[in-house]
Protein backbone atom coordinates (compact mmCIF):
# COMPACT_ATOMS: atom_id res chain seq x y z
CA UNK A 1 0.00 0.00 0.00
CA UNK A 2 1.30 3.05 -1.55
CA UNK A 3 1.44 5.81 1.60
CA UNK A 4 2.37 8.84 0.20
CA UNK A 5 0.56 10.48 -2.95
CA UNK A 6 2.49 10.56 -6.12
CA UNK A 7 2.79 14.04 -6.54
CA UNK A 8 4.14 14.93 -2.89
CA UNK A 9 7.07 12.32 -3.96
CA UNK A 10 7.41 14.25 -7.44
CA UNK A 11 7.73 17.84 -5.41
CA UNK A 12 10.33 16.19 -2.94
CA UNK A 13 12.48 14.59 -5.85
CA UNK A 14 12.50 18.36 -7.19
CA UNK A 15 13.48 20.33 -4.19
CA UNK A 16 16.13 17.88 -3.20
CA UNK A 17 16.94 18.25 -7.17
CA UNK A 18 17.21 21.75 -6.67
CA UNK A 19 18.39 21.92 -3.15
CA UNK A 20 21.82 19.59 -4.91
CA UNK A 21 22.29 22.14 -7.70
CA UNK A 22 22.10 25.15 -5.39
CA UNK A 23 24.90 23.74 -3.11
CA UNK A 24 26.72 22.71 -5.80
CA UNK A 25 27.08 25.88 -7.67
CA UNK A 26 29.01 28.19 -5.40
CA UNK A 27 31.92 25.38 -5.13
CA UNK A 28 32.05 25.04 -9.02
CA UNK A 29 32.42 28.95 -9.33
CA UNK A 30 35.04 29.20 -7.08
CA UNK A 31 37.13 26.47 -8.71
CA UNK A 32 36.85 28.40 -11.69
CA UNK A 33 38.43 31.28 -10.26
CA UNK A 34 42.41 31.79 -10.24
CA UNK A 35 43.56 31.05 -7.06
CA UNK A 36 45.21 34.12 -5.42
CA UNK A 37 47.85 33.13 -3.08
CA UNK A 38 49.85 35.17 -0.50
CA UNK A 39 53.04 34.45 0.44
CA UNK A 40 55.07 35.20 3.78
CA UNK A 41 57.44 38.27 3.74
CA UNK A 42 60.68 35.69 3.96
CA UNK A 43 59.90 33.69 1.36
CA UNK A 44 62.23 34.28 -1.76
CA UNK A 45 62.29 33.26 -4.92
CA UNK A 46 64.53 31.08 -6.77
CA UNK A 47 65.00 27.99 -9.62
CA UNK A 48 64.64 24.86 -7.98
CA UNK A 49 66.03 21.84 -9.75
CA UNK A 50 65.72 18.81 -7.21
CA UNK A 51 68.71 16.39 -8.13
CA UNK A 52 67.77 13.09 -5.72
CA UNK A 53 65.29 13.92 -2.86
CA UNK A 54 66.39 15.13 -0.67
CA UNK A 55 68.68 16.97 -2.53
CA UNK A 56 68.20 19.88 -4.68
CA UNK A 57 69.68 22.59 -6.41
CA UNK A 58 68.58 25.97 -5.22
CA UNK A 59 69.87 28.94 -7.68
CA UNK A 60 73.14 26.72 -8.11
CA UNK A 61 73.49 26.29 -4.85
CA UNK A 62 73.14 22.86 -3.91
CA UNK A 63 71.14 22.20 -0.53
CA UNK A 64 69.06 19.96 0.87
CA UNK A 65 64.90 19.72 1.75
CA UNK A 66 64.32 20.00 5.30
CA UNK A 67 62.15 17.52 7.43
CA UNK A 68 58.78 17.77 6.71
CA UNK A 69 59.48 20.10 3.71
CA UNK A 70 56.31 20.63 1.71
CA UNK A 71 56.22 21.75 -2.28
CA UNK A 72 53.01 23.09 -2.96
CA UNK A 73 51.44 23.33 -6.93
CA UNK A 74 49.68 26.44 -8.34
CA UNK A 75 46.71 25.31 -6.39
CA UNK A 76 48.14 24.79 -3.42
CA UNK A 77 48.10 20.95 -3.16
CA UNK A 78 50.74 18.95 -2.24
CA UNK A 79 53.60 17.62 -4.80
CA UNK A 80 56.16 14.89 -3.90
CA UNK A 81 59.62 15.78 -4.99
CA UNK A 82 60.40 12.87 -6.49
CA UNK A 83 58.01 13.90 -9.47
CA UNK A 84 60.25 17.04 -9.75
CA UNK A 85 63.57 15.40 -10.76
CA UNK A 86 65.25 17.01 -12.74
CA UNK A 87 62.62 19.65 -13.57
CA UNK A 88 64.13 23.27 -13.61
CA UNK A 89 60.81 25.46 -11.69
CA UNK A 90 60.37 28.93 -10.84
CA UNK A 91 59.51 28.77 -7.19
CA UNK A 92 59.18 30.67 -4.30
CA UNK A 93 60.41 29.32 -0.99
CA UNK A 94 61.44 29.58 2.81
CA UNK A 95 64.45 28.19 4.56
CA UNK A 96 64.30 26.74 7.79
CA UNK A 97 67.07 27.65 11.00
CA UNK A 98 69.54 25.43 9.37
CA UNK A 99 69.12 26.85 5.99
CA UNK A 100 67.07 23.86 4.45
CA UNK A 101 64.76 24.70 2.00
CA UNK A 102 61.26 24.35 4.71
CA UNK A 103 58.25 25.24 1.94
CA UNK A 104 58.15 25.68 -1.69
CA UNK A 105 55.51 27.28 -3.77
CA UNK A 106 55.56 26.30 -7.62
CA UNK A 107 54.57 29.32 -9.29
CA UNK A 108 52.17 30.32 -12.48
CA UNK A 109 53.15 32.64 -14.95
CA UNK A 110 51.32 35.59 -13.85
CA UNK A 111 52.99 34.87 -10.06
CA UNK A 112 56.23 34.39 -11.30
CA UNK A 113 56.17 37.80 -12.67
CA UNK A 114 55.94 39.99 -9.75
CA UNK A 115 59.09 40.91 -8.49
CA UNK A 116 60.76 39.28 -5.56
CA UNK A 117 63.84 39.16 -3.49
CA UNK A 118 66.89 35.96 -3.96
CA UNK A 119 69.34 34.31 -2.33
CA UNK A 120 72.29 35.53 -2.18
CA UNK A 121 73.95 37.80 -4.98
CA UNK A 122 72.62 38.05 -8.61
CA UNK A 123 75.51 38.57 -10.96
CA UNK A 124 75.86 40.33 -13.93
CA UNK A 125 78.26 38.36 -15.87
CA UNK A 126 77.77 34.16 -17.22
CA UNK A 127 81.03 32.19 -16.37
CA UNK A 128 82.35 30.63 -19.56
CA UNK A 129 81.24 26.81 -18.11
CA UNK A 130 77.48 28.33 -18.63
CA UNK A 131 78.06 29.54 -21.75
CA UNK A 132 77.03 27.44 -24.97
CA UNK A 133 78.97 26.88 -27.99
CA UNK A 134 77.77 27.70 -31.68
CA UNK A 135 76.95 24.70 -33.87
CA UNK A 136 79.83 22.97 -34.97
CA UNK A 137 82.66 24.73 -32.61
CA UNK A 138 85.10 22.32 -31.12
CA UNK A 139 85.04 22.32 -27.39
CA UNK A 140 87.83 23.67 -25.94
CA UNK A 141 89.96 21.49 -23.74
CA UNK A 142 92.81 22.93 -21.19
CA UNK A 143 96.04 20.75 -21.01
Amino acid sequence: MNRCPPALVATLAGLSTALAAALLLPTSAAHAQAVQREFPAKALRGTMVVVQPPLVTMDDRDTRFAPGARILDSTNKLVMSSSLIRQELVVNYTLDQRGQVHQVWLLTEAEAKVKRPGYGTQRNFVFESQQTLPAGTPARTTN
